[in-house]
């Protein structure tokens, strides 16, 4: 039997195979909007429902929560967590950032996390305890694993640090930080430059449980700090901030609590 970490790679391999295939064929897409007002597609769809199947096989006792077919239950205290296209937005205009998101949650703590971003061939993977990695993805299977860890050294407030933010939406509730700090260009999620060590903070500044459980592991595991606006440290709704350090989080927090 697979250990979990494989089956979350292997999970999300299967999903970016789906979603590159509906990339590929864009112009017959057809797109929809949610009520929130998000882009919705049948591809998110094909996804979440090929991740499924695939944990399904493996750990057919397990509760799965998917941002586009709900939760399904299972065994108390496992929960697998996917978010099938991370950035549909940017699916739909042809950007190659999107991601497929897989996390699972054990009695109430994510445990693995998994984010695949499939049009660029790259993946990032941490398992609790077992640090943050990136590697590559060609013809369907993982090569290589570089161990990841954020920047050792950098300003503690927010005067220098380099910000990524996602997305473009909602810049206004974190307009100070945006003010204060040295914002920067992302060519993949900025929660996961910050893991690499390529920015310092990251906000984001909306979501739900799917779009940060795997990527709040990752960064955490690369020896950084997630949290939300409100301080909490478990993914959830909301705005959250990614960061090298808890200080520089402590300080971003001070100036938005000024406002």
């Amino acid at each position: 039997m697979a250990d979990d970490l494989r089956l979350a790679q292997d999970a999300a391999l299967a999903g970016a195979a789906e979603g590159l295939r509906h990339f590929a064929a864009l112009a017959g897409l057809p797109r929809e909007v949610k009520a929130d007002g998000s882009v919705v597609t049948a591809a998110d769809r094909a996804v979440e429902v090929r991740i499924r199947e695939v944990l399904a096989a493996v750990r057919p006792g397990d509760a799965i929560l998917g941002e586009e077919h709900g939760e399904t239950a299972g065994a108390e205290g496992r929960r697998w967590i996917i978010d099938p296209i991370d950035g549909t937005h940017l699916f739909v205009e042809g950007d190659d950032r999107w991601l497929v998101l897989i996390a699972l949650e054990e009695r109430g703590e994510i445990s693995v996390g998994v984010a695949a971003v499939p049009a660029q061939g790259r993946i990032w993977w941490a398992e609790r305890g077992g640090g943050a990695w990136e590697g590559r993805i060609q013809d369907g299977r993982i090569l290589g694993g570089d161990r990841i860890r954020v920047a050792s050294a950098g300003p503690v407030e927010l005067a220098g640090s380099r910000l990524g933010v996602v997305p473009d939406w909602g810049r206004d509730t974190v307009a100070p930080l945006i003010e204060a700090a040295d914002e920067r260009g992302w060519a993949v999620q900025p929660a996961l430059l910050v893991a690499r060590g390529e920015l310092d903070l990251a906000v984001q500044t909306g979501g739900q449980i799917w779009d940060f459980a795997a990527t709040s592991l990752i960064v955490t595991e690369a020896g950084g700090d997630y949290r939300g606006l409100d301080g909490r440290t478990r993914p959830g709704p909301g705005a959250a901030l990614y960061s090298r350090s808890a200080e520089l989080v402590d300080n971003a927090l001070k100036v938005l609590n000024a406002r």
